[in-house]
């Protein structure tokens, strides 16, 4: 299953390209090889083979330090060669040596929390706010794992002997509060950072570089793009992939063929997705801002398509009178969803630490998709309760920028 990742970024000379070049083609340049365009979806659980001797030895190699079996295809629960696609292309944008991917985000984060455990080392230390379902996974400790919580200033402090991870979210879910990922990674001594960065994806940060050495995405959101498949992945170095690997074997989170070919899709237009959808959010922060029915706008510096704000009279209510806007949980999506953090996506979280993170019962969540950004305004404006005067229109804003990929 290794076709995917013999192309030619890996010509001994051969120039970095670019992100939206990258996004493009990586995981499909061996395709004209092979006589074809489009890659193909290998939807088979398990592939004959009459060396059963040569695939003994794989299976031994994989046991020991799961490494990626090379040759033909053994089951797949072993892996997949269109899964494997999806994460040549997901580690090239991140920078990585390797990526696993799940069934989910949260069957990736789980995975990474046994892959640590199995080493003896349960203690976690996390800075919150994080998705409400990663911090009822810590905190109700389903997993055998203990947490600390802390601020970025005091995980040094909080490290001990048994720590076999420091988890942070950055632009975190859903107050957008960013940290200073390569700080963090610095306090974090030899421990190995991990970085969720779903919302703000490898268009516009690449938390490795940074010193993250795991970096966590719910494929689910902006990776897929379409709000039509589940799944997450891990980009991490080979050791660390290795362990993840034998995990995702032994327990079988695996993503299914079709995801991994819809995700391989979704990456192919993921810059200019996030492109388009953060210079619309940007426009709507400005609106925002200057609307007095609103209390107060987070946004988080790199920028983004996803916008947090809270308003002065009852959040319900906005979430009530959305039209055009879809009332939903997730994001990422090509389409706009809004949702009340307090009431479903962090509901899960205890409401004391949950306004101690920011989660006030006044937040809203926007994911900003890719309809005109003066229709999503009429459409808040409106749900707002009545109309507001709409504020001069930004100025056209510099393009992003987009990082190397190699």
């Amino acid at each position: 299953m290794d076709t995917a990742s013999m192309d030619a970024h890996d010509v001994v000379g051969a120039a970095p390209r670019a992100l939206a070049t990258e996004a493009v083609h990586a995981g499909r340049d061996d395709l004209a090889r092979q006589g074809l365009h489009a890659p193909p979806i290998d939807l088979s659980t398990t592939y004959p083979s009459y060396d059963s001797r040569g695939e003994a030895d794989r299976i031994d190699a994989f046991a020991t330090d799961g490494a990626d079996p090379s040759g033909p295809p053994i089951y797949g629960r072993l892996g997949n060669p269109t899964v494997a696609r999806f994460e040549t292309a997901l580690a090239r944008l991140e920078g990585t040596e390797s990526a696993v991917a799940f069934a989910s985000g949260m069957a990736a984060l789980s995975a990474v929390l046994l892959a640590r455990s199995a080493e003896g080392l349960r203690h976690v230390v996390a800075v919150r706010p994080l998705y409400g379902c990663s911090d009822h996974l810590l905190t109700a400790g389903l997993l055998g794992t203990e947490v600390t919580w802390t601020d970025p200033a005091g995980i040094t402090d909080a490290l001990r002997p048994d720590t076999g991870l420091v988890m942070v979210e950055s632009p975190a879910n859903p107050t957008l509060a960013e940290v200073d990922l390569r700080a963090v990674a610095h306090a974090c001594g030899t421990v190995p950072l991990l970085a969720d960065n779903t919302f703000a994806t490898p268009v516009l940060q690449r938390p490795a570089e940074q010193g993250a050495r795991l970096v966590l995405h719910s494929a689910t959101k902006y990776l897929g793009g379409h709000g039509d498949v589940l799944g997450g992945v891990v980009a991490c170095d080979e050791r660390l992939a290795g362990r993840l690997r034998q995990i995702r074997f032994a327990t079988g989170g695996i993503l299914h063929p079709l995801a991994g070919y819809l995700l391989l899709r979704g990456l192919a237009t993921l810059p200019v997705r996030v492109r388009a959808a953060s210079a619309s959010a940007a426009e709507l922060v400005h609106r925002l801002t200057a609307d007095p029915r609103v209390a107060r706008v987070h946004y988080p510096r790199i920028g983004g398509a996803m916008i947090a704000f809270e308003v002065h009279g009852d959040p319900h209510e906005v979430i009530s009178r959305v039209r055009l806007i879809t009332p939903a949980v997730s994001l990422g999506s090509v389409d706009t969803l809004i949702q009340h953090p307090a009431s479903i996506s962090h509901r899960i979280v205890d409401a004391d630490d949950r306004r101690g993170a920011g989660v006030h019962d006044g937040l809203l969540r926007l994911s900003v998709g890719l309809e005109d950004v003066d229709d999503l305004w009429a459409d808040l404006d409106h749900a707002l309760g009545g109309r507001a005067v709409t504020p001069v229109p930004l100025q056209a804003a510099a393009p992003l920028r987009e990082p190397a990929a190699g």
